[in-house]
């Protein structure tokens, strides 16, 4: 992977990761800019190792369809594929959207389904699905591991007031 495509994948985590605490944090004005500055550098990091894991798991969905292994090498990140990958972040503040980033994740889910399907061998509509299965999997767990660190900071909230 590219430095550019390094920087382009932090970037959209750490864009993904503002779309989500910065409304958190408005609404609890108590929260010191540290807290929230380490929250964001956390979160954004996260989304980012999910974004570039999105890839290499539509290639491993795509080996699974596959009877015999595919004859490319993989499936990576290109500075070009990327780009709306970090539009879509930058568009995922809740105010200005969520349709439209859901649309923009389509557009760049498709632009990725063609990369695979020229570098695995299976069909546009084939790679389109093991892209769609792995963004919606890895969407579903990390909404899933969100849920449970604000559950658990909840509780220890609650326990510390108490």
């Amino acid at each position: 992977m590219s430095p550019a495509v390094v920087v382009l994948l932090v970037f959209a985590g750490l864009s993904e990761a503002a779309g989500r605490i910065l409304p958190l944090a408005a609404r609890r004005p108590g929260m010191s800019r540290t807290v929230v500055a380490g929250l964001m550098l956390a979160a954004g990091l996260v989304e980012a190792a999910v974004f570039a894991l999105w890839p290499l798991t539509a290639w491993t969905l795509a080996e699974l369809v596959l009877s015999a292994p595919p004859p490319g090498s993989g499936l990576v990140w290109t500075p070009g594929v990327v780009a709306p990958l970090v539009l879509a972040a930058v568009l995922a503040f809740p105010l200005l959207g969520p349709l439209l980033h859901l649309l923009l994740f389509v557009g760049v889910g498709a632009n990725l389904a063609g990369p695979l399907a020229e570098a695995s061998g299976l069909g546009w509509w084939s790679a389109a699905g093991c892209v769609t299965v792995a963004g919606a999997g890895l969407g579903v767990t990390v909404e899933a591991v969100r849920r449970l660190v604000v559950r658990i900071s909840a509780t220890e909230a609650r326990e510390s007031i108490a």
